[in-house]
């Protein structure tokens, strides 16, 4: 690197120590290295703050030469923490601590390896040397603190014995103890005195993460290929919850040390929650969590962990006795249903039982669902859906109301070598537009027919009570399937004479760009006409019309239509007199439809749906508002299938959840079906009826708009009940209906 290239570098460090100058271009090449240009702004200005305290060349050189390899271990923010740390050191009498306290930063960087617990280190440092920074009494004078220059020089020595949390109880003792003697806290914090050398002694326990860490990072690679960074955390920092192991994009999250436990080394501990964290990296798939509630969850979490071992043993038998000796054995009858909460004692009671086949466990429900999960698991390994599927059993069949009671069991129902499972759950946030169905998350649920999103919940009205059953139905979305979208193209081919004579319909319907708005004061221009009358009743002396001018306006049509399709399993009857089916010819229509709304430019979507009871109502997204009608359009039209019922409240309830966000002057909800509203678990035949009604006032009442295309014969018993004298139209020949249902839209759209 020559002169001309090292000197804006130069420029930007602002000190003049000598001694830096035979070093430089070294410390810039190593800083081009491992920073990026805002790493080397901070880099620089982090190392003229440094040496703007006056403590001479050596805090500058230590950092020039240590902060770029501490930048790139732990992130380019600690160039800011450790400068600004020297500089608050500076502004207090332990100026002399400085040196030392630079010197020890590369170690406690390398022995603690992320920034969280750099923070809990320069945390604990500092709250150390607030608290042996001594005043004098009636004088405004502060005596450094005597202790911090030797705990500094012992920090890599520390480091190396004990575990953060370890050196923050260490430390904590020598505070308070000896805060108010300066040579005795000297003693202490230099390790010479013999309680500092027990209470090291004390806190010294464990296998510690960074002496293991190249041993447990080969197991990860060579039993698991995963290619996971670890990033130790403390126990020792979190009040409000004890912290528990977990992986994210970051990394795997463990503990920074390890005591032995039932006879498991630290290391094996170390071992076996890295294999359960693998083994879930392997094997989970992720699920909407929305629809669970706490306790099914919790459940599913038990099922999935438990699962996950079972193919782990498969794979490495000789894990199993670790798993066994770590895991708590809950003993059948501890747990007081009368005076407590018992879910998770049950839980870990399950869970047991599935790892230890001589778990001597006699409640017939945990017999029963060890069976179930067995059967699930055997043969391939099942699934995480599998395991929910059981878990919302287990819960129904063993839930008692003293679940809810706040004072739950935790004795012998902590599986400290499991994660937390987060990376279980995918959260759908509020807002349903069809955007939502286009999963960008990294985790991608488990790809099911229906389960893109969790079932919405919708009321439906009891005529017989004049009440809402609140959450009573449950609607799946879902984007239709694919099939050939030539076969639209056949369709549209077909009816070429027809769709000449909509062209000419669809010419006068179509917005014109501008239109004339006379009888203006202000105006884009004179209108001629009314300025020569306005003119010759002034020279008449009679008085003038002002209002000559004239502007023009668009004349849009803002239409919003939702077209919902009735795919009930009457639909696959064929037409009277004719060779085709009433879908076919439902397909037909809505196809011709499709084109002619697409000339109009209108704003429209298509969606179709059955139902199955009120468990299970089905909606498929065949074309959203922001698509046009291509070939991913036309080929969910040609899958379109029909079976089961016509549930067809909820269905209008979720159509006009879409329609009613989009931003037109007129929306409209164009419902096509064969038949009345029907269900197999509703035997009252006006039940659905009025129940729809009340969803038809229900959008009313929000500004939406109707209509029913029936083609069912026997709909003059109840249609107009439903939707309102001029609300429907009933179409005896179902022939005609690729041709009247576009000419309808017409009409009712001019």
């Amino acid at each position: 690197m020559n002169e001309t290239e090292l000197q804006p570098y130069r420029d930007k460090l602002k000190c003049n120590f000598e001694q830096i100058e035979d070093c430089f271009e070294d410390y810039v090449l190593d800083a081009l290295r491992n920073l990026s240009n805002d790493g080397i702004e901070k880099y620089f200005s982090g190392a003229s703050l440094v040496c703007m305290i006056g403590r001479g060349w050596e805090p500058v050189m230590i950092y020039l030469e240590e902060m770029p390899d501490m930048a790139q271990r732990l992130g380019e923010p600690i160039l800011e923490i450790v400068s600004k740390c020297v500089w608050d050191m500076s502004r207090t009498p332990n100026g002399k601590a400085i040196p030392p306290f630079m010197q020890c930063l590369p170690e406690a960087s390398r022995r603690l390896g992320t920034l969280e617990q750099m923070q809990h280190f320069l945390d604990i440092i500092f709250e150390m040397m607030d608290a042996t920074t001594t005043s004098v009494h009636g004088h405004h004078k502060t005596h450094s603190s005597q202790g911090l220059p030797e705990l500094l020089k012992q920090i890599p020595y520390l480091l190396n014995q004990l575990s953060l949390e370890g050196l923050k109880n260490w430390i904590e003792y020598g505070v308070r103890n000896y805060s108010k003697h300066p040579e005795r806290q000297k003693d202490y914090f230099s390790l010479q005195s013999a309680d500092s050398k027990a209470m090291l002694q004390r806190e010294r326990h464990g296998t510690l993460f960074m002496d293991n860490e190249r041993k447990l990072d080969m197991y990860l690679r060579s039993m698991w290929q995963d290619e996971s960074y670890f990033v130790p955390y403390s126990l020792g920092f979190d009040e409000l919850r004890k912290p528990v192991p977990y992986y994210d994009h970051l990394g795997i999250r463990i503990p920074d040390v390890y005591d032995d436990l039932n006879g498991v080394s630290g290391l094996n501990r170390y071992r076996a929650t890295i294999a359960h964290i693998a083994a879930h990296r392997k094997w989970t798939t992720a699920i909407v969590a929305d629809n669970f509630s706490p306790f099914q969850r919790i459940a599913i979490e038990h099922l999935e962990d438990s699962r996950v071992e079972y193919l782990m043993f498969k794979e490495y038998p000789g894990l199993r006795k670790y798993f066994l000796a770590l895991h708590p054995k809950p003993v059948e009858g501890a747990c007081d249903p009368e005076k407590e909460s018992c879910i998770r004692h049950r839980l870990a009671m399950l869970s047991r039982a599935i790892l230890d086949e001589n778990h001597g466990y006699t409640n017939k429900h945990i017999l029963d669902f060890v069976e179930r999960f067995y059967k699930a698991v055997e043969n391939d390994g099942g699934s995480t859906k599998a395991m929910a599927d059981i878990a919302v059993l287990f819960i129904a069949r063993t839930r008692l109301q003293s679940d809810q009671s706040p004072n739950i069991r935790f004795e012998n129902t902590e599986v400290d070598y499991r994660d937390d499972n987060r990376h279980m759950w995918v959260f759908i946030e509020e807002g349903d537009e069809e955007e939502a169905f286009e999963d960008k998350r990294d985790v991608e649920p488990e790809k099911l027919d229906t389960d893109k999103l969790p079932p919405r919940h919708y009321s439906e009205w009891d005529y017989n009570t004049h009440t809402f059953k609140p959450d009573w139905v449950s609607l799946y979305e879902s984007i239709h399937p694919n099939a050939n979208a030539a076969d639209i193209d056949t369709i549209l081919n077909k009816h070429k004479s027809l769709a000449k004579q909509l062209k000419k319909i669809l010419d006068l319907l179509k917005p014109q760009q501008y239109m004339r708005v006379r009888y203006q004061e202000e105006g884009s221009e004179l209108d001629l006409d009314v300025a020569i009358r306005s003119l010759i009743d002034y020279k008449c002396g009679a008085q003038p019309d002002p209002r000559i001018n004239m502007s023009h306006k668009h004349d849009g049509r803002d239409i919003a239509v939702m077209l919902l399709l009735d795919l009930s399993a009457s639909l696959n009857e064929i037409s009277v007199g004719s060779d085709q089916s009433i879908l076919q010819l439902s397909q037909e229509a809505v196809s011709l439809l499709a084109w002619t709304i697409e000339q109009l430019g209108d704003k429209y979507a298509i969606a179709g749906f059955h139902s199955d009871t009120r468990h299970n109502v089905r909606y498929y997204h065949i074309k959203g508002y922001s698509e046009h009608f291509d070939d991913s359009v036309k080929a969910r039209l040609a899958a379109m299938e029909a079976g089961f019922s016509t549930r067809m409240g909820a269905a209008i309830r979720h159509a006009a959840h879409y329609l009613e966000a989009q931003k037109a002057d007129k929306k409209l909800l164009l419902i096509l079906t064969d038949g009345e509203p029907s269900d197999i678990d509703v035997d009252d035949e006006q039940y659905l009826i009025h129940d729809t009604k009340k969803a038809v006032d229900e959008i009313s009442s929000k500004g939406m708009y109707s209509y029913c295309i029936s083609l069912d014969k026997k709909a003059d018993d109840y249609i107009q009940d439903v939707f309102g004298t001029g609300g429907y139209t009933v179409i005896d020949n179902i022939e005609k209906l690729p041709e009247k249902l576009p000419l309808l839209f017409t009409a009712l759209t001019s």
